[in-house]
């Protein structure tokens, strides 16, 4: 355990589960105040139950929810968003309802955090946002995701100047072991994974805790800004 989130208040923004999840256990074991927030307030409830973690409520695609968690929320050191909403399928298949909807979860809802977090938080405070490897690796299926990905990784750099002193970074996941990919189904997951992992450097498919650990060196680099972080296994060398 190193002492940089030690009584520092980290405020992880996703579901109960996978990479959000992974991030709030890991600041947890360092020592820090955790709030966990989502939409569901009753399932963050159980999935921190056994924890020193706090549970709070938002919806990131509405300020007035943003708004009011600030203020519940005080002032805190350290934002982690992991909120993200699917919006897979070809361009023959997508519906702009949901490409708005991927977008203004996983770009403008971080935008209006930072407008109405910021604020209260120290100099040596922190924003980590989640981008995704489908920003530099365009497949079929993923054009929505690909762009709204891209996109953070625009808003990390423009948002690293204009809040300074406070730092502003992203880390960008690649195929990740976590429930999003279930509905593929059993023999369907097992075959996705197995085509991957024999194929990007790192022979095996990532972790949430993988993605923690680079979170967790995001939020305690200090001389760390403006950057995305790829934690992909090297998937969109090959």
């Amino acid at each position: 355990m190193t002492t940089a989130l030690r009584n520092r208040t980290v405020l992880v923004v996703g579901r109960g589960s996978g990479i959000a999840r992974a991030v709030g256990d890991a600041a947890l074991r360092e020592g820090a105040r955790v709030i966990a927030a989502g939409r569901n307030r009753a399932a963050l409830q159980e999935s921190y139950r056994r924890t020193a973690a706090t549970v709070a409520t938002v919806d990131v695609t509405d300020e007035a929810s943003i708004r009011a968690l600030a203020a519940e929320a005080g002032g805190v050191d350290h934002v982690v968003c992991a909120a993200s909403a699917r919006a897979r399928g070809t361009v023959a298949e997508m519906e702009a309802d949901a490409i708005l909807k991927s977008f203004h979860t996983k770009v403008v809802g971080p935008v209006m955090l930072a407008k109405h977090l910021a604020p209260a938080m120290p100099e040596d405070g922190s924003f980590v946002l989640l981008s995704g490897v489908a920003a530099l690796e365009p497949d079929p299926g993923f054009l929505a995701v690909a762009a709204t990905n891209g996109a953070v990784n625009t808003v990390v750099r423009s948002l690293a100047v204009e809040l300074a002193p406070i730092r502003v970074n992203a880390v960008s996941p690649g195929t990740i072991d976590t429930g999003a990919w279930d509905a593929l189904g059993e023999h369907g997951k097992a075959e996705f994974f197995g085509r991957l992992s024999a194929t990007n450097p790192t022979r095996r498919i990532g972790t949430p805790e993988d993605v923690a650990h680079a979170v967790l060196f995001a939020l305690t680099n200090t001389f760390l800004t403006g950057v995305t972080l790829p934690v992909d296994g090297g998937q969109p060398l090959v």
